[in-house]
């Protein structure tokens, strides 16, 4: 959750800037508990001598976050170029952890939820600037579960001009979203067991704030095309929910909505929100690369019209996201006109293989943008999600032994920037 977003200086048309945000927790060096120490590691950076949100470090900024144990890595302004900006935040992965490791004995760890931590014990709240907000939700929806403080992903942010760019992007997007977690999902394993779910932050995502449903909705949005549309049928309808919890109007339904993707007319900007970290920034700039550009395919080449697009069912995608959301990489589509989207025949299709297909699609088009990730993207592709590779090294195994010595090695590849294989 966060409320402070990256600035657009200047109003952007579509896919001529992109703004990343990836968020880390802060562990323990030995252990690997969490530590709660995001505000101790500001005000060093910021050379402060109180605390701040915030710490500006040229190209990337690091903000806090709902919990004190998790520190945000964004992009300052929006760039276009995706292999520097992973670059650029390896480096202040390695500036923190050095910071880490010579003043508190911690260090950052990837993947988009702890295996053992406990919310009940190991949950503090950020106490400083925003805290009111931080506490009004708290005190409707209870931050302490896993879903509110035990949580990481990768936020992608995408801009339009107006309404007509608005209406074509948040279509394309909203198509590709069902199939995210197979690239993804990395949280298979909380409380030190694996439910039989790979994605299981979407599981936390959906219901989190059920006590209002219309703050989420079904994760994949409602089709809506104009700003009007989207005021009246979202920002109004949670307005309305949250009054008789909220009657001082503390909370903004604009940072309510929790949508897989969210609207931000102020800043002429959607929010895909729903991707789990990954184990390096190469990993999650190679996904977001991928995901950007199967939107710009989708808009520019998909054999669909615009009022095709916006036809398909928000039902319809979301039960391919929630059988992508248990079984990641592994997962079969089952829609067989769900490929025709991407102007691939009718068929069931198994989840990866459409997706090699997309990136085939991409690379014919755009080879300068997505030629750099092509290897990268191929290596998920041949052995799976995160999660999936999570599961394979830990062979069933799931104590907090085994767990350390897994987890251990997912930091040594966010340090070292390259791919976790089992």
């Amino acid at each position: 959750m966060k409320f402070k977003k990256i600035k657009m200086t200047t109003r952007l048309h579509l896919f001529q800037g992109f703004g990343i945000e990836l968020e880390y927790m802060i562990v323990d060096l030995e252990t690997l508990q969490v530590r709660p120490i995001a505000d101790e590691l500001l005000k060093f950076a910021a050379g402060s001598n109180e605390y701040v949100e915030d710490f500006v470090n040229g190209p990337i900024t690091w903000s806090n976050e709902l919990v004190l144990h998790v520190i945000e890595l964004k992009c300052t302004q929006p760039t276009p170029d995706l292999w520097k900006l992973q670059e650029d935040i390896h480096a202040n992965v390695i500036l923190i952890n050095k910071i880490l490791k010579d003043r508190f004995n911690a260090c950052l760890m990837p993947t988009a939820a702890h295996p053992w931590m406990n919310p009940q014990k190991d949950a503090f709240l950020w106490p400083h600037g925003n805290s009111q907000v931080y506490e009004k939700y708290n005190a409707i929806f209870n931050c302490s579960g896993h879903g509110w403080s035990n949580l990481q992903s990768m936020h992608i942010n995408l801009p339009f001009y107006d309404n007509q760019e608005f209406a074509s992007l948040h279509a394309a997007a909203r198509l590709v979203l069902p199939i995210l977690p197979a690239l993804a999902a990395s949280s298979p394993i909380l409380d030190l067991t694996h439910q039989g779910v790979d994605d299981q932050r979407l599981i936390f995502y959906q219901n989190n704030q059920k006590r209002i449903p219309s703050i989420t909705g079904k994760i994949i949005p409602e089709a809506i095309t104009s700003r009007k549309r989207y005021r009246e049928e979202i920002y109004d309808k949670i307005a309305e929910d949250i009054k008789p919890f909220d009657p001082d109007g503390i909370l903004n339904p604009v940072w309510l909505n929790s949508r897989g993707i969210i609207a931000r007319f102020d800043r002429g900007s959607i929010e895909i929100r729903i991707i789990d970290l990954q184990e390096c920034p190469k990993a999650d700039l190679a996904i977001a690369a991928l995901v950007i550009h199967t939107i710009k395919f989708l808009m520019a080449h998909s054999s669909k019209s615009l009022e095709e697009q916006i036809g398909w069912k928000t039902l319809d995608l979301y039960k391919i996201l929630m059988d992508v959301v248990e079984k990641s990489s592994n997962a079969m589509v089952n829609q067989p006109k769900y490929p025709e989207v991407f102007n691939l025949p009718s068929a069931k299709i198994p989840v990866m293989e459409l997706w090699s297909k997309i990136l085939d699609q991409c690379l014919k088009h755009y080879p300068n943008q997505m030629g750099p990730w092509e290897e990268t993207l191929r290596s998920i592709f041949k052995s799976g999600s995160l999660s999936r590779r999570i599961l394979a090294s830990a062979d069933g195994q799931y104590s907090q032994e085994n767990l350390k010595l897994i987890y251990r090695e997912l930091s040594d590849n966010l340090s070292e920037n390259e791919l976790f294989m089992p």
